[in-house]
């Protein structure tokens, strides 16, 4: 035994968390935010989110990872408390599939060609081989992605094997056997696989660790089954320091995890100690393999949620005992804002959240487009000071989502991601400068209410026409936005161009009436200002379509001009036929 073989233990723990992360972050991005869009439909079946949070732990490998997106899907309104409730147990049993996976490593050669096969080093070495293959010479980003699942899977059974040739020698030290003797006591035990958990983010990790350290054979049923028990206590911190700016929900979903654990430890520890106490178990001194740490650590979650489905209620309750409600708070209390940190994690999650923020600028500019349509019928100053409130949170919001692009931005995306989130940087300031242009026309009106003056019924006619219309392309901008769909997006250039025939027409109109005296210049100046104003508005609307047909890859290398004018000169048959079909829905003949 050498400072080598630390230095070997160390060096292959840090592959081993490397490989971890790899091949959660591959599983992830393979997923295309499936695996969270699973459960944020969770319903209150409660052996349903079982299954669903076994499986989607099983596939991001880190129970805290599924925890932490769980308390960011209650904080942000998503999903209720009752349905975490149940996803949180089976996050659990989901975690114990890395474990089973690592004891893999203790398998031995043999003359099995099957067995070789699967033997770690051998295993680890194909699977590396075919990765790198994936990621340098595939061109597809899906394919990458694969690669990076197998390199993962290949760097974490190296520094599985890594750590457990660098412990073996240390097993024959005295000091190492007095530590684990030591750790026999159920409090220090569950003090160190808490730490360890702790430190390395994941139970599923810590578990691997100690496996790594069964194969030198220091390990006994009773110096490991403490230590189990406290990664289970120790993989609850992460997400309850998430979840301290978060809402009441979101507070009682991180205690339902930490209720969940630290009950189930509890009467697992006067079961198991009890028995000993009383009968003894046969195994309490014997070695505990690579394969009895894998097995234990399953049936322990396994039987611990056995337990607890006929109370799941009752978790929920202790959890709401905990973080109570003060009077005079709303029984519900839903964040509107999407936008919460922890998924920052899952970068599609992230950019999924970002676009219902997205349409909520859009939903909000469209609110006071149509709440500014009556005032030049009939004003009404409360309506304006709602539509100023409303504009202020539209800043608010572009402010906000901004920010938290900027973070998004810096969590490694990948092609598609990274055009989506750039798309995302230009559409909150298209729907700002819709919400501006609605306050310019907003002070129009209050400036005709000021001088007394008004239109005349026959400009109140075409500016209902215009209204509509710009209330419908703003509508198919939320829509294409929330959609992202082509066909959708697509909707939106031909009704610009007819807003653009209708503005036209007005102006030439307009100055007609201004020329035979009909209409006075100083409320025509009104007039045009409203036309100019809508005018931008449709124009922002065109911007934001332009902008989510570059989200798509065939689109991506598109500039504005060169899509317009293609339109323009050279539009599709069907381009042509929506332009007559709204030219005819907005025919100021209809005045």
């Amino acid at each position: 035994m050498s400072v080598f073989n630390i230095i070997a233990a160390i060096g292959g723990l840090a592959f081993f968390m490397f490989g971890m992360n790899t091949l959660s972050a591959g599983l992830e991005k393979a997923s295309g935010g499936l695996m969270e869009k699973v459960l944020a439909k969770m319903s209150g079946n409660i052996f349903t989110s079982i299954f669903f949070g076994a499986v989607v732990t099983a596939a991001v490998q880190s129970s805290t990872a599924t925890t932490v997106i769980v308390i960011g899907l209650v904080n942000a309104g998503i999903l209720k408390l009752r349905g975490a409730v149940g996803i949180i147990m089976g996050a659990n049993i989901g975690t114990t599939m890395t474990a089973q996976i690592l004891r893999l490593t203790n398998l031995e050669g043999g003359e099995s060609f099957f067995i070789n096969f699967i033997k770690p080093t051998n295993l680890a070495a194909m699977l590396a081989i075919g990765g790198i293959i994936l990621i340098m010479f595939s061109k597809r980003i899906r394919k990458k992605t694969i690669g990076e699942i197998l390199m993962g899977v290949s760097i974490l059974f190296t520094g599985m094997t890594t750590m457990r040739a660098a412990v073996e020698p240390m097993a024959e030290l005295d000091i190492f056997k007095k530590i684990f003797e030591v750790l026999q006591n159920p409090l220090l035990g569950i003090l160190a696989g808490a730490v360890v958990t702790v430190c390395t983010q994941s139970s599923a990790a810590a578990v691997g660790i100690l496996q790594a350290i069964s194969g030198s054979g220091a390990i006994v049923f009773a110096s490991a089954f403490p230590i189990i028990m406290g990664t289970n206590i120790g993989t609850c911190v992460t997400p309850m320091l998430s979840s301290l700016n978060s809402s009441k929900n979101a507070k009682r979903a991180s205690l339902l995890h930490f209720y969940f654990n630290l009950i189930g430890t509890i009467i697992f520890l006067i079961a198991i100690y009890v028995y000993q106490g009383l009968v003894g178990w046969s195994f309490w001194h014997k070695d505990f393999t690579t394969g009895d740490i894998a097995n234990f650590h399953t049936l322990f979650n396994i039987i611990v949620t056995a337990i607890f489905i006929p109370f799941a209620g009752v978790l929920e309750k202790l959890a709401c005992l905990t973080v109570r409600d003060k009077p005079g708070d709303d029984e519900e209390e839903l964040a509107e804002d999407p936008l919460d940190e922890r998924f920052l994690v899952t970068p599609n999650v992230a950019i999924s959240q970002t676009r219902e923020a997205v349409v909520q600028m859009g939903v909000k500019a469209q609110k006071n487009f149509n709440a500014v349509r009556p005032l030049f019928e009939k004003f009404d100053a409360k309506a304006a000071e709602k539509i100023r409130e409303r504009e202020e949170t539209i800043d608010r919001l572009e402010d906000r989502v901004g920010q938290y692009l900027i973070k998004l931005n810096d969590c490694g995306l990948n092609e598609d991601e990274s055009r989506e989130v750039t798309a995302y940087f230009h559409l909150i300031s298209e729907y700002e400068r819709i919400g501006d242009y609605t306050m310019n026309i907003l002070e129009t009106a209050e400036a005709l209410y000021e001088q007394e003056a008004a239109f005349s019924d026959e400009a109140i006619k075409e500016l209902k026409i215009t209204f509509d219309a710009i209330t419908e392309i703003i509508s198919l901008a939320i829509d294409a936005t929330r959609t992202m769909d082509i066909d959708e997006i697509v909707e939106v250039e031909p009704l610009e161009e007819v807003v653009d025939r209708i503005v036209e027409e007005l102006k030439s109109i307009h100055i007609d009436r201004a020329k035979k005296g009909i209409c006075k210049v100083d409320i025509g100046v009104y007039f045009l200002d409203i036309l100019t104003n809508v005018e931008r508005i449709s124009d922002h609307c065109s911007n934001i379509a332009v902008y989510l047909l570059s989200v798509k890859k065939q689109f991506a290398a598109l500039k504005k001009h060169e899509y317009l004018e293609q339109l323009h000169r050279n539009g599709p048959k069907s381009y042509e036929e929506k332009i007559e079909e709204y030219s005819q829905k907005y025919s100021l003949s209809k005045a």
